[in-house]
């Protein structure tokens, strides 16, 4: 099976090179912009200001061969699915904002971790609690 994606927009950050990227999303971090094509635009009609969407994101920088790395947050090794690098099979970012403003085809949010002009994959309201179970361990929020 063969899937085809098709980028809805694009992502503007301040982050030009892979050193100056931050390791993972932050909500006080730099201003950002969601820029979706003029065709999706009447995609963006319900959300509002204040509200947190997830957006996708395809980090074309990544080496989709590596199926373990070192963790940064332990140094140990692991794999690729448990872990947030980029560096995976289908490098495919994912990260939940606070949409501080919307205009026309843009949404203004903060504190992505991606380079400037990274291909935007899709946006969705963000679900609260995605785990099954609330007692699963989430190493990264402890």
């Amino acid at each position: 099976m063969i899937a085809n994606l098709k980028f809805i927009g694009k992502i503007e950050t301040p982050f030009h090179t892979i050193d100056e990227c931050p390791r993972n999303i932050s909500v006080d971090g730099p201003e950002c912009k969601l820029i979706l094509e003029k065709e999706y635009t009447a995609g963006l009609s319900g959300l509002v200001n204040g509200q947190e969407i997830l957006i996708l994101y395809w980090l074309g920088e990544a080496d989709r061969s590596i199926l373990q790395q070192n963790s940064r947050r332990t140094g140990k090794p692991a794999g690729v699915f448990a872990i947030r690098t980029p560096n995976r099979p289908n490098p495919i970012g994912a990260a939940v904002i606070r949409i501080e403003k919307i205009s026309g085809n843009e949404i203004f949010i903060k504190g992505l971790d991606c380079l400037n002009g990274t291909p935007l994959v899709d946006i969705k309201p963000a679900i609260l609690s995605e785990r099954i179970d609330p007692n699963s361990p989430n190493q990264f929020f402890k």
